[in-house]
């Protein structure tokens, strides 16, 4: 199918997921078009829509012009799957539609392995305090196709998922950005190989009069680049070239390494767009970051806490480890299928670990000797320790909150298990003199 030639008006259309993505498509092409619903737990789907699900018997008697897929759903480990599998080239996603209804506007596009929430976010505020009419959507949280009153000078910065591209036939971004790749998602795309195609689908798709920026150093973004025949302008994020920028930043959420090269990616993109440089370094200044990720909830001279549970690999704790001395580190939960640590030697000795959750034993093998590990099924039992150890501690310490795992062992999510450890740190800041 030619994108050009394609409309969704009086089309036969199948949204299969139900969540915050699910519903937002049904609503935009609800109007023009016939659309049904299906999703592998009936209770997710609110008792308003039920009319539009579909049964899973009638299922494959039905000729569907598109089957709208959420991210969240492996076609090979669904209850549809055979069903996905004979009609893969109707799959679309909402970023498709979104493409295919908007082909003019401007798109950021924002992915990578870590960092993208939080660039998404630098950068719109950035975008916003340029007065420009921006929008901040997709795996952040804002389903795309909620957007009203867009206009042909608005900019969407979307934060996309390797889930989302992996899926996506028509989307192409004027600008895209690939913050960095490591060894992530593994239990979805099967092979780094195949999770790395996925992120490089939006720079595949552009035309001569797009732009991408990567990591200089980033050897397999670069081999792709090579072997394939990419027609937009690559722009190469040097990081030390920056330096001259962050000597003007005074924020400690940029002290580690990972937070500055986010911020390198802007400052690039910012030259692009011809933003002020004054107001990018302004905005950097005032920014406090999303809640969970790399969240500084407590400051004093002799205790830093961080709160960045977010983190579900190694590669993306690294970097706060790399960054501070006295690191007290609370970690586990779900591991990540593939997941390896790899950390120069020089920091180990600033490491005590404290490992908790299902997959604790995983974490501690998965460490050097020399980091010494205290360990418990439960993160409130582990906090506990922590905190009779911190109170020895006279000097200058960081607690950091970085599980690289997921949450499902014994939180709902991120958030659930974010919070739950701020209101344990809050009990313990009231018994201990910082």
């Amino acid at each position: 199918m030619n994108e050009k030639h394609i409309n969704f008006i009086n089309k036969k259309i199948l949204i299969y997921g139900f969540g915050k993505s699910g519903i937002s498509c049904f609503n935009f092409l609800k109007k023009n078009n016939i659309c049904r619903i299906f999703d592998d737990n009936k209770k997710n789907i609110p008792a308003k829509f039920k009319k539009k699900l579909i049964n899973i018997i009638k299922l494959p008697s039905v000729d569907f012009d598109f089957i709208v897929l959420s991210p969240g759903i492996d076609i090979r480990k669904c209850k549809i799957s055979n069903f996905l599998k004979r009609n893969r080239t109707k799959i679309i996603t909402e970023l498709d539609i979104f493409a295919i209804s908007y082909p003019n506007i401007n798109k950021i596009t924002i992915t990578g392995t870590n960092g993208k929430s939080t660039t998404s976010k630098l950068l719109y505020e950035v975008l916003k305090n340029n007065k420009k009419d921006v929008r901040l959507t997709g795996n952040i949280g804002y389903p795309i196709l909620m957007e009203k009153k867009i206009k042909n000078s608005t900019i969407f910065v979307i934060e996309a998922s390797s889930y989302q591209l992996d899926y996506s036939k028509y989307f192409r971004s004027k600008y895209s950005i690939v913050l960095n790749l490591s060894r992530d998602h593994l239990e979805r795309h099967g092979s780094f190989k195949n999770y790395a195609e996925a992120k490089f689908k939006i720079i595949k798709s552009q035309c001569s009069k797009d732009f991408a920026f990567i990591e200089k150093e980033n050897d397999f973004l670069n081999k792709l680049i090579k072997n394939n025949q990419i027609k937009s302008k690559i722009i190469k994020i040097d990081y030390l070239k920056n330096q001259k920028y962050f000597k003007k930043i005074d924020n400690i959420y940029f002290n580690n390494s990972s937070n500055k090269k986010n911020l390198s990616f802007v400052f690039s993109i910012a030259k692009v767009l011809k933003l002020n440089l004054k107001t990018v370094i302004n905005t950097a200044n005032k920014f406090r970051g999303l809640d969970f990720r790399q969240q500084i909830i407590y400051n004093s001279k002799k205790l830093l806490i961080i709160n960045d549970s977010k983190s579900t690999s190694f590669s993306s704790t690294v970097p706060l480890l790399e960054s501070y001395q006295n690191i007290y580190w609370i970690l586990g939960g779900l591991a990540k299928k593939g997941d390896k640590f790899t950390l120069n030697k020089k920091y180990i000795s600033n490491i005590k670990a404290y490992v908790y959750g299902k997959d604790r034993n995983f974490f501690i093998n998965s460490l050097p000797n020399q980091i010494s590990c205290v360990s418990s099924a439960a993160l409130k039992k582990i906090m506990k320790n922590l905190n009779n150890d911190i109170k020895k501690d006279n000097t200058k310490k960081v607690i950091l909150f970085s599980p690289c795992a997921a949450s499902f062992d014994q939180f709902e999510n991120f958030e659930d298990r974010g919070n739950f450890f701020n209101n344990i740190i809050i009990l313990m800041l009231k018994k201990i003199r910082i």
